[in-house]
């Protein structure tokens, strides 16, 4: 797929060929501690996610459609990672932080692909909240591997439809006399500021494409969820509510953090004030959720406390 977006790139006739970040600030007292911060960051994101995966494969109990949702979403983590992280830490450190044309491009494309995709994966793995509390004695035919594997070659599917149509119609504009970029990585809204030509276009596809989505696996989260509480109120035994709330506790919590500060970023800002807002809610999906998810589904997660303490065990012996 890359190779056709350099081929595309080829065909683009803007004069910028490389762009200049401003990074999340512009105060050189706040680089060392930020490096130091997002490094921390960087590595507990890339270490909790390949740990978590890892866990998932080694151990037998944990190869149910649960996890292998959550391997998926935590493979989708750990790439995203080193789409974003290195750039902005090479941001800190050097006096220049550029990126090319080309690289920015590409850049665009696997954020993109990564971000649509987990947004698919959070939305198939509230559906399988749904068919393992309502439904439990059908759990195993309804979700059985085929469909889990139809469930995640959608989610990437429609990651590859939006990293293709937002690079696509980025890579028709036309750049001509500002390069820089007041962001820290090369997303839609401070491209379009910098085109010399009609984003017109651009800004109906983005918001065709973004409300497609949102409104999608809002409406599967939002369904599947009232149809959980539903089933939950009506159960008699405590015990019950209780175990509903643990097995959908950790994936709201995820949601709640992933489509809230997504869609607070991309509501296209309109004044200078705005735009570090927007850096802020970007910094919250693209490096803190990231690093949560294996926080939040292994501390509130008895299973795999239990396939962390038999990997340790395998290890020692």
């Amino acid at each position: 797929m890359v190779p056709s977006i350099k081929q595309m790139i080829m065909k683009n006739d803007s004069s910028v060929i490389e762009f200049i970040l401003m990074g999340l600030t512009s105060q050189p007292e706040l680089h060392l501690p930020l490096f130091c911060l997002f490094l921390v960051n960087y590595i507990i994101t890339v270490m909790g996610n390949l740990s978590l995966m890892n866990l998932i494969c080694l151990n037998s109990h944990l190869h149910t459609p649960m996890y292998f949702f959550l391997f998926n979403l935590s493979f989708i983590d750990f790439c995203y990672s080193f789409v974003i992280t290195p750039k902005l830490l090479m941001g800190f450190v050097s006096k220049r932080n550029t990126i090319s044309y080309t690289g920015c491009m590409i850049q665009l494309y696997f954020f993109c692909f990564f971000v649509y995709s987990e947004c698919y994966v959070l939305a198939a793995m509230a559906c399988d909240r749904y068919v393992a509390i309502c439904q439990p004695l059908l759990y195993t035919v309804l979700m059985s591997p085929r469909t889990c594997s139809l469930l995640m070659l959608g989610s990437y599917l429609m990651g590859l439809a939006g990293a293709i149509i937002h690079t696509g119609y980025m890579i028709r504009l036309s750049f001509c006399d500002s390069n820089v970029i007041n962001h820290y990585m090369c997303d839609i809204f401070p491209l379009l500021q910098l085109s010399c030509s009609s984003t017109s276009s651009n800004d109906l596809v983005s918001s065709i494409c973004v409300g497609i989505s949102a409104i999608l696996c809002s409406l599967v989260i939002l369904m599947s969820y009232g149809l959980i509480l539903f089933n939950v109120i009506h159960m008699s035994s405590a015990k019950g509510w209780a175990k509903a709330m643990s097995t959908c506790g950790s994936h709201i919590i995820t949601v709640g953090l992933f489509y809230g500060s997504g869609l607070l970023t991309h509501i296209k800002p309109s004044s200078s004030g705005a735009v570090g807002q927007g850096k802020f809610f970007s910094v919250v999906y693209t490096l803190v959720v990231p690093m949560l998810n294996p926080l939040i589904y292994s501390l509130r997660n008895k299973d795999v406390k239990l396939a962390v303490k038999r990997t340790f065990k395998r290890i020692t012996n």
